[in-house]
C-alpha cells in the first residue's frame, strides 16, 4: 500500500517539537509492515536553513517532504492561522504529485484536511481523517476563536472534512462522540487512542542524573511535560503550589517541563509570589524525556477546565503509563477513569487547589499505593496502548478503505474493545 501521510507538525524522537510524534511512530511501523509512506509536513526550525522550498529526507524508511513554514507555539492566533493556510495550499499541490493508494491527514490544525481532500479527489483515492482535537469547538470554548464569521467557516470546514472522508480516526471516546454529534455515523469512526512508548520509557530507568541536576533528591516531585498554552491551564499547578506554601509544606516540588506562550507569565507569577517549589525546565527532544520521567515521582496531566478538553487523548498521560509512573489528572471522564478505575493514580477536582494540595500530600505519604499505581500503569500501557498494537489497527483502517465494505471491515481493528476505552 502506498500512503500519503499529511501532518503539518511531524517530529521524530530526536527533534525538539511542539507536538507529539504519533505520526512518526505509526509511519515507521507502517514502513516496517511493508508499506510505502510519504510524509508531507512543514519545517519549523531554523529558517536560515539552506532549503527555502520543498526538500526531502528519509527518516527510518519514511520519505519526508518538508516545506519551510515559520511556526512557534508562542505565535498569536492570527499568525498561526496564516501558517496553517500557507501550508494547506502548498501541501495540496505536493500531495497530488505523489502516487498513492490512500491519503491520511492528521489534525491539528483542521486545515490539514484541505490537502487530504484535494489529493483524494484528484487521484480518486480514499481519504482518512484522523481527529486529534475537536476543532473548532476547542478554540471556541477557549475564546481563541470569537469572530462569528470565522466560527461559521471553521464549522463548515469541519463538516466538509468529515463528509469527504472515507473513514475517521478519533483518539478518545469523547472525540468520537463529538464527531458523531455533527451528524456523522458512528460506524464511520474508529477509536485509536494515543499510544505508550513502551520501548522508550522503562519503569526501571535511572533518574538520578535529573534528580541531582535539579536538586530533587530530598523532594517528592510531580512533573508536567508538554506545551504550556492556554488549554493547559497550568496556573492551577501554581495555585496548588501556593496552597502548599501557605501550609508550610517544604518537601514537595512541581516541575514544569516544556515551552509555550504561557510559560513567561507562569514564570513571572512564580517569581512574584515566591513559589520556589515550582521549577521550570526544557524543552527537550522526546528521546531525552525518559530521563526526566525516571527522575520524578508523579506525572501530571493538567488541562484548563473546559468541557471540550475532557475529550483529550494527551501524549503526556500515555508516556507516564509507559514509564510506570503514577498519574494525577484533573480531567473528568476518560482520563479520570484511567487514573481511578484502572488504579494508576488520582483524580483531582478541576479548579480546586485545596483538593489538589490534599491529594499531593496523600500521594507523598502513601509510597506503597504509588508503587501499585506504577505497576498498573505499565501493565495497561503494554496491554492496551502499545504502539505496535495501535499501528496495526491503523493499518487495518487504511486497508479497509480499499474496499466497498469499509465500514464493516474496519470493525476488525477494535481489538482494544470499547469497554477498555469508555
Amino acid at each position: 500500500m502506498r500512503i500519503v501521510y499529511l501532518h503539518q507538525y511531524f517530529f521524530t524522537r530526536s527533534m525538539v517539537g511542539i507536538a507529539g510524534n504519533r505520526s512518526y511512530e505509526f509511519a515507521r511501523r507502517l514502513v516496517a509492515m511493508g508499506h510505502q509512506v510519504d510524509m508531507v509536513t512543514s519545517y519549523t526550525y531554523d529558517q536560515g536553513h539552506a532549503h527555502l522550498d520543498w526538500f526531502e529526507t528519509e527518516e527510518d524508511g519514511i520519505r519526508v517532504h518538508w516545506l519551510p513554514v515559520p511556526y512557534s507555539n508562542k505565535m498569536d492566533f492570527k499568525k498561526r492561522v496564516k501558517a496553517f493556510f500557507r501550508f494547506a495550499i502548498r501541501a495540496s499541490r505536493k500531495a497530488v504529485e505523489i502516487e498513492a493508494d490512500v491519503v491520511i491527514a492528521t489534525s491539528g490544525p483542521l486545515t490539514i484536511a484541505v490537502p487530504g481532500i484535494f489529493a483524494s479527489w484528484y487521484r480518486n483515492i480514499p481519504f482518512v481523517f484522523e481527529v486529534r482535537d475537536l476543532w473548532p469547538e476547542g478554540a471556541i470554548q477557549l475564546n481563541v476563536l470569537t469572530n462569528p464569521m470565522a466560527k461559521w467557516l471553521a464549522r463548515r470546514l469541519e463538516r466538509f472534512a468529515y463528509a469527504r472522508s472515507r473513514h475517521i480516526v478519533a483518539l478518545s471516546p469523547g472525540m468520537r462522540d463529538g464527531i458523531a454529534g455533527t451528524g456523522v455515523s458512528a460506524s464511520k469512526v474508529t477509536i485509536i487512542p494515543n499510544a505508550a512508548d513502551i520501548d522508550l520509557f522503562q519503569p526501571d530507568a535511572d533518574g538520578s542524573e535529573v534528580r541531582e541536576k535539579y536538586g530533587l533528591n530530598s523532594y517528592f516531585t510531580l512533573a508536567y511535560f508538554g506545551t504550556m498554552g492556554l488549554a493547559n491551564g497550568l496556573n492551577f499547578v501554581l495555585d496548588a503550589a501556593a496552597e502548599l506554601k501557605a501550609r508550610e509544606v517544604t518537601d514537595i516540588r512541581f516541575l514544569l517541563h516544556g515551552d509555550g506562550m504561557e510559560r513567561p507569565y507562569l514564570e513571572k507569577r512564580a517569581r512574584d509570589e515566591g513559589l520556589d517549589n515550582v521549577l521550570f525546565t526544557g524543552p527537550t527532544p522526546k528521546d531525552e524525556m525518559a530521563k526526566f520521567l525516571a527522575g520524578v515521582d508523579v506525572c501530571m496531566t493538567i488541562f484548563k477546565n473546559a468541557p471540550v478538553l475532557q475529550t483529550s487523548s494527551p501524549n503526556k498521560m500515555f508516556d507516564a503509563l509507559a514509564a510506570g509512573k503514577p498519574v494525577l489528572t484533573n480531567m473528568p471522564g476518560w482520563l479520570e477513569s484511567i487514573a481511578v478505575r484502572d488504579k494508576t493514580g488520582v483524580f483531582i477536582k478541576p479548579d480546586d487547589p485545596i483538593d489538589f494540595a490534599d491529594k499531593v500530600i496523600w500521594m507523598r505519604d502513601h509510597p506503597d499505593a504509588l508503587r501499585e499505581f506504577g505497576k498498573n500503569a505499565r501493565r495497561i500501557a503494554e496491554e492496551r496502548f502499545s504502539r505496535d498494537v495501535l499501528a496495526r489497527q491503523l493499518e487495518c483502517v487504511l486497508l479497509s478503505t480499499q474496499f466497498s465494505n469499509a465500514n464493516s471491515a474496519v470493525k476488525k481493528v477494535e481489538s482494544v474493545g470499547e469497554r477498555d476505552l469508555a
